[in-house]
């Protein structure tokens, strides 16, 4: 969404909550090594916003913690598998429809080495812009091939869903360029903030902290409205 570059009175809003158009993870538990693992939703490489805000806390998480390994997911550069026929057949195994074959299992495997790779990280950080008032299109791909049934969630026909993840933080770094909480609906609305909190939820995160650099541009001063955003983004590190 894009608008006009200033509008008096309108400054970034920052709650603590979780991560972007950058999703990586960090592991801090159980491993004498921590571990973490970005995760980027946006294409703008160095001009993105809500990645520069993902940047700045794993810099200081880093300098803090010298030992943590960062495992950065680039999703624009990822090659994720479309999840397609043999996928989806291979999914509905599990909810008692057909039978799994040798061409599911293959499908499965992918999807479950994909979905390792999110899993084995303590702490998952999300660079997310808003686009069309909703997550880039990449990052809803990735997350359409991870939540899957015994990976991400379990479902009991009388209990309903229930989140497999445990014991995991996320961080969550969010841009908006005419956006911001509380604006008129004329300027937008929040689809892509409500969900990914949602989806995090769903999969059983159970700390979630976000800050947020919105609006970008319809602000009157962007410039320090992003050093404000990247100074609380440092201080969620500490």
């Amino acid at each position: 969404m894009h608008g006009p570059t200033t509008r008096p009175g309108w400054t970034a809003l920052a709650t603590l909550k979780s991560s972007s158009n950058t999703c990586g993870t960090i592991k801090t538990t159980s491993r004498a090594t921590p571990h973490g693992r970005p995760i980027v939703a946006s294409p703008r490489g160095e001009n993105s916003q809500s990645s520069k805000l993902a940047e700045a806390y794993l810099a200081a998480r880093k300098a803090d913690q010298p030992d943590v390994e960062i495992d950065v997911i680039d999703l624009w550069h990822a090659n994720l598998p479309e999840f397609d026929g043999d996928k989806a057949a291979a999914k509905m195994t599990f909810f008692g429809v057909g039978e799994m074959d040798e061409g599911g299992q293959s499908a499965w495997d992918q999807i479950v080495a994909i979905t390792r790779r999110f899993t084995d990280a303590d702490e998952y950080v999300f660079s997310v812009p808003m686009w069309n008032c909703g997550v880039p299109y990449k990052l809803k791909h990735y997350i359409d091939l991870i939540t899957q049934p015994g990976l991400l969630f379990g479902f009991d026909p009388e209990a309903g869903y229930s989140g497999l993840l445990e014991n995991k933080v996320a961080r969550v770094f969010y841009s908006a360029g005419v956006y911001a909480p509380g604006a008129p609906a004329k300027y937008g609305a929040d689809f892509h903030a409500s969900y990914l909190s949602w989806w995090l939820k769903f999969v059983g995160v159970s700390e979630i902290s976000d800050v947020r650099f919105q609006p970008s541009l319809l602000t009157a001063d962007p410039d320090g409205d992003q050093k404000a955003a990247v100074q609380r983004s440092v201080a969620l590190a500490h």
